[in-house]
């Protein structure tokens, strides 16, 4: 039992913003996993559908996940900066880059508008990325009865989670895709492969959702031996058909080779080797800003016909990832 659900040995789908859709979260729950919405990157109003399309497909329980990354400090010349070293990729493709960058997404911490939207929605799964929400948030979601998660990278978060009781933890290893889901962004990073934090977080108490190369059953049956209660996977499902991962990102996947960069989005994430990838994004600025200048790059080259821009998000198992139905992916995982 992770809270009122019971998730012993189950395949949940991670919470993929731009590439999972209500339609793969329902799959994912018909099949007899735990399918995840991710709203991080969506304003109320959409998350509000996002929902709505999820509950229509299903009468199963489902998770919603946010962001609670602290808000960008704001740099003006550091953002000018980054923009100048970016130019010359622009002109490339014949454009220029924006004259200001915006943070793009609201996090979670100050965001009281999505959390009246979950007060009143009631998601049965509520998960955290980048972080904890304020105490009061916390405490407001409890009221709602929904099992409360956070990705954990290190112990100490993992035990940060425990402090503000939460029902479980979802230990991300080294190997994952998409972002890293430290708290402090600037911390040391221990990269703990996902068994060997698995093992390290057991001691905590909370039962531990196991996130990071988990691409066949063994690889679930190893993390379940590690301590782990459930696995979560994301890589798994890009290939699905339910998914909106894109063509180019489908078959940037074959190569398995895949990078951890900050240089498009200003925050640790692992994603397919590419032209954007071999930029050095030490002096990039705070996360989500530098994404509006990734995005906007992206978008210029694919105005041309270039996909080698891409955030290609995936883990380290990207080459086996199967074109298949997500209900098999789950059937192919369960442990």
């Amino acid at each position: 039992m992770i809270g009122t659900l019971d998730l012993k040995h189950a395949v949940i789908q991670a919470p993929m913003a731009g590439t999972s859709t209500p339609a793969l979260a329902a799959a994912v729950c018909e099949a007899g996993g735990l399918g995840s919405v991710a709203l991080g990157a969506l304003d109320v109003s959409a998350a509000a559908k996002a929902i709505a399309q999820t509950a229509a497909l299903t009468g199963q329980p489902f998770a919603v996940n946010l962001f609670c990354h602290a808000p960008a400090r704001r740099d003006p010349r550091r953002e000018a900066a980054w923009l100048e070293r970016l130019r010359p990729e622009f002109q490339r493709f014949g454009a220029e880059p924006p004259a200001t960058l915006s943070e793009i997404y609201q996090s979670f911490r100050v965001n009281d508008p999505m959390l009246r939207l979950l007060i009143d929605l009631r998601p049965q799964v509520i998960s955290f990325h980048f972080g904890l929400p304020e105490a009061a948030q916390l405490q407001a979601l409890r009221g709602t009865g929904a099992v409360l998660l956070a990705t954990a990278t290190s112990l100490p978060e993992g035990r940060a989670i425990a402090a503000a009781g939460l029902d479980g933890i979802v230990a991300q290893g080294w190997q994952a895709g998409g972002h890293r889901g430290t708290f402090d962004p600037e911390a040391a990073d221990a990269r703990l492969d996902t068994l060997a934090l698995v093992r390290q977080l057991a001691g905590i108490g909370l039962p531990l959702i196991a996130a990071g190369a988990i691409m066949t059953r063994d690889d679930a049956r190893a993390a379940i031996a590690a301590g782990a209660v459930a696995v979560q996977c994301g890589t798994a499902f890009l290939q699905a058909p339910e998914a909106a991962t894109s063509a180019a990102h489908r078959a940037a996947m074959a190569s398995g080779e895949t990078v951890i960069t900050r240089a498009i989005s200003g925050r640790l994430a692992r994603g397919m080797a590419n032209r954007f990838t071999a930029i050095d994004g030490a002096d990039a600025p705070d996360y989500p800003v530098a994404y509006d200048a990734g995005k906007a790059l992206n978008a210029a080259a694919l105005a041309t016909g270039e996909t080698g821009w891409g955030a290609f998000w995936a883990g380290t198992g990207a080459a086996q990832a199967v074109a298949r139905p997500a209900a098999q992916t789950v059937a192919a995982l369960s442990p």
